[in-house]
């Protein structure tokens, strides 16, 4: 059973991960596991009584809402089971950061990132991130009109030159335009030519999810730079 400081003191999902750790493996029911707490209660008691179990219960469903407890296979079942995805952070605490890095793309992201968020739920960040840059890099294109061959860095530079680039926001400032031609060349060059290059070890699912949040937010600027254009 989990210390009934730490149901009182840690922040919900450190509760929630103490608890998964003492679930085990196999089939878990909720009203076993409260049980338990209110048995050792009974034995110990607590002034408390029913902030602990609410506190407990608040964690079961941080659990449920991740993805890390699901119902049992058998049909009608009452009782639960630890996912893969729960028993692989069970065994191992520091993929945690998993969970926080699928909490960042839960939102919704541009369609067109569809290849790279299938590609980062597969666990493949490095193709994942070259995705959604690439994505970027076709849409600045595009939107742009700019032929095939300028590609990378020199394409960004020339789109959103802050003089006559296409997509540029003319009623910007002059330094907010070198920013944005910036703010593009610099995610190119940093996150798709490296990989297009050589291999990378994008290993930190957290910095990859927030690669692609990057290409979503580019994204946006190259829709309403050609918004712009159209009218």
């Amino acid at each position: 059973m989990v210390a009934f400081d730490d149901i009182r003191n840690l922040p919900l999902p450190h509760l929630a991960l103490k608890l998964l750790e003492r679930l085990g493996k196999g089939d878990v029911s909720a009203n076993s596991t409260f049980r338990n707490l209110d048995e050792a209660i009974r034995v110990n008691p607590q002034v408390d009584h029913k902030f602990l179990l609410n506190r407990l219960s608040d964690a079961w469903a941080w659990l449920e809402s991740h993805g890390l407890i699901g119902p049992g296979t058998a049909a009608a079942s009452k009782w639960q089971r630890v996912t893969a995805p729960g028993q692989e952070l069970a065994d191992d605490p520091n993929s945690i950061s998993k969970v926080w890095a699928a909490e960042r793309l839960a939102g919704p992201l541009n369609p067109l990132l569809s290849s790279a968020q299938t590609n980062f739920s597969l666990g493949d960040f490095e193709t994942a991130c070259f995705a959604a840059l690439k994505t970027v890099e076709v849409e600045v294109r595009r939107a742009a009109g700019l032929p095939d061959e300028l590609v990378g860095v020199k394409l960004m530079r020339r789109a959103f030159h802050a003089a006559d680039g296409p997509l540029t926001d003319a009623d910007a400032e002059g330094g907010e335009r070198e920013a944005t031609a910036s703010l593009f060349a610099g995610a190119i060059g940093a996150y798709k030519n490296p990989a297009s290059h050589r291999t990378v070890q994008f290993d930190d699912p957290v910095e990859a999810a927030e690669i692609i949040q990057l290409a979503d937010l580019l994204l946006r600027i190259v829709h309403r730079a050609e918004r712009r254009l159209i009218s």
